[in-house]
C-alpha cells in the first residue's frame, strides 16, 4: 500500500483527536481555568482539521501525485505536533511558557497550505506535455 506510514499516522492522529476531545469535554471541564480548557479545545480543533486534510491529500495522491503534496503533509504533521501538542501540554501542566511554541506550529501548518498551493500551481493540466503541447 502506497503511503502506508502516512495512512497509519493519520489514523492515529484521528484517534487522538477523539480521545483528546472527549478528555477535554469530560475530564478537564471544571478542573482547569476556562482559558486553559479553551486552549486545549483549540489544539483539538486544529489537529482535527489537519488530520482531515492529511486524509484528503493521501486520497488525492492515490490518483494524482504532485511534487509538493508530501511536503505539505510533513509541514502539517510537524505543525500539529508543535501547535496542538504545545496547547495540550500547556493546558495540562499549567506551564504557560509552552505557549511560545504554539505560533511555530501555526507557521508550519500555514507553510503546508502554501506548499500545497504551489504544488497545484506547478501541476500540468491533464494531457499536457512538459513542453506545453498536447
Amino acid at each position: 500500500m502506497r503511503d502506508r506510514g502516512w495512512w497509519f499516522g493519520a489514523a492515529l492522529s484521528g484517534a487522538l483527536v477523539v480521545v483528546a476531545g472527549a478528555f477535554g469535554a469530560h475530564a478537564l471541564e471544571g478542573q482547569l481555568a476556562p482559558r486553559m480548557v479553551a486552549a486545549f479545545e483549540t489544539g483539538v480543533r486544529y489537529q482535527a482539521w489537519h488530520t482531515l486534510a492529511l486524509l484528503v491529500v493521501l486520497a488525492w495522491r492515490s490518483t494524482a501525485s504532485l511534487a509538493g503534496q508530501r511536503l505539505a503533509m510533513r509541514l502539517w504533521a510537524a505543525g500539529m505536533a508543535l501547535f496542538s501538542g504545545s496547547l495540550y501540554a500547556m493546558a495540562l501542566t499549567g506551564v504557560t511558557s509552552l505557549g511560545m511554541i504554539t505560533p511555530l506550529g501555526g507557521v508550519l501548518m500555514i507553510g503546508g497550505w502554501l506548499a500545497l498551493a504551489v504544488a497545484v500551481l506547478r501541476a500540468r493540466p491533464e494531457g499536457q506535455s512538459p513542453s506545453g503541447s498536447a
